[in-house]
């Protein structure tokens, strides 16, 4: 399978997996995706992920989805907010907040890939990747 924006891919699939309650899901190994599944693990979205190598060329990054103690997905919502047709950059004073402070967003800096939060405290904007709540 050849996807062509491979962080939308990597949405979509988490996504898919928490509605069906799957404990986890493969997702093509990328910087990006790696650098998105700190994110999500620092932030408590996710348990834990894993690095494997895979049949090919590419290799594999395996996430394990958390749930709480009544079996709901800790991800209950993630939308992609920049994509390859409409990028979506924004200053460090103008970062959105998610569902009122109890979501995250995901930004891609000079700094590297960060959370809202922490490109607020450092000062810099970026490109605004991802929302998570």
């Amino acid at each position: 399978m050849s996807a062509t924006d491979l962080i939308a891919d990597m949405l979509t699939r988490i996504r898919n997996a928490n509605m069906v309650k799957f404990e986890q899901v493969d997702i093509i190994l990328t910087k990006m995706n790696q650098s998105l599944a700190d994110i999500l693990k620092e932030e408590g979205y996710i348990k834990n992920y894993k690095v494997l190598s895979g049949d090919d060329d590419h290799g594999i990054l395996r996430l394990y989805l958390k749930y709480d103690e009544q079996d709901r997905p800790v991800i209950n919502g993630i939308r992609r907010e920049s994509r390859s047709g409409l990028r979506n950059y924004v200053k460090h004073d103008a970062i959105p907040v998610v569902r009122n402070g109890l979501g995250t967003s995901i930004l891609s800096t000079s700094k590297g890939v960060v959370s809202g939060e922490n490109a607020a405290k450092l000062h810099i904007g970026g490109e605004y990747i991802c929302s998570v709540w």
